[in-house]
C-alpha cells in the first residue's frame, strides 16, 4: 500500500473511532452533561466535535507517516505503532467511562493512562518521522487540557 492509503486507512480509522466514541457519549451530552457543575474554563458543547474531527486527522496522518517507513526503521515502527494502537483504543475507552458509565473518577485515572501512552506513542515516532511527532502534539496538548477538565468535574461533583 501506498503512502496515500495508508493515511487514508488510518485517517478513517481515527475517525471510525471518534464516531464510535460519540455514540456513548451523544445521550449523556444532552442529559446527564448538563446537569454536572463545570470549571469556569468548561468549552461549548459545540467546540468538541470540530477538535477531536482535527485531532483524529492529524493523529491518523502521523500514525501513517510511521507506517510509511515500515521497511526502513521496523522494530521502532511496530513499537510505534502498537502504542499509536493502545492510545487509540483508550481514547475510545474513556469516552465509554465519563459519558457511558457517568464515572468521571474512573475517567480521570484511565485518562492519565492515556496520556502516558500518547507521551510513549511520540516517543516512538520521533524516533521515525519528525513530522509525525510534530502532529501528535496538539493531540497531547488537548488531552491534557481533557485531564484538567475530567479532574475539575470530578472534584466539583464529588
Amino acid at each position: 500500500m501506498n503512502r496515500i492509503g495508508k493515511i487514508i486507512l488510518l485517517v478513517f480509522l481515527c475517525l471510525a473511532v471518534g464516531y464510535l466514541a460519540s455514540i456513548v457519549t451523544r445521550e449523556s451530552v444532552d442529559t446527564w452533561y448538563p446537569t454536572l457543575e463545570k470549571p469556569s474554563f468548561n468549552p461549548p458543547n459545540w467546540l468538541f466535535m470540530p477538535v477531536w474531527t482535527f485531532l483524529y486527522v492529524i493523529i491518523g496522518v502521523a500514525g501513517a507517516l510511521v507506517w510509511d517507513k515500515l521497511d526502513e526503521k521496523e522494530e521502532t515502527v511496530k513499537k510505534g505503532l502498537t502504542y499509536f494502537f493502545i492510545q487509540l483504543a483508550l481514547n475510545m475507552l474513556w469516552s465509554y467511562l465519563f459519558f457511558g458509565l457517568k464515572n468521571p473518577l474512573l475517567a480521570l485515572i484511565e485518562i492519565i493512562l492515556l496520556w502516558l501512552f500518547i507521551y510513549e506513542t511520540i516517543a516512538q515516532f520521533n524516533k521515525v518521522n519528525k513530522v509525525a511527532t510534530y502532529l501528535f502534539i496538539p493531540y497531547m496538548l488537548w488531552v491534557s487540557f481533557a485531564a484538567i477538565l475530567n479532574a475539575s468535574i470530578w472534584w466539583l461533583n464529588k
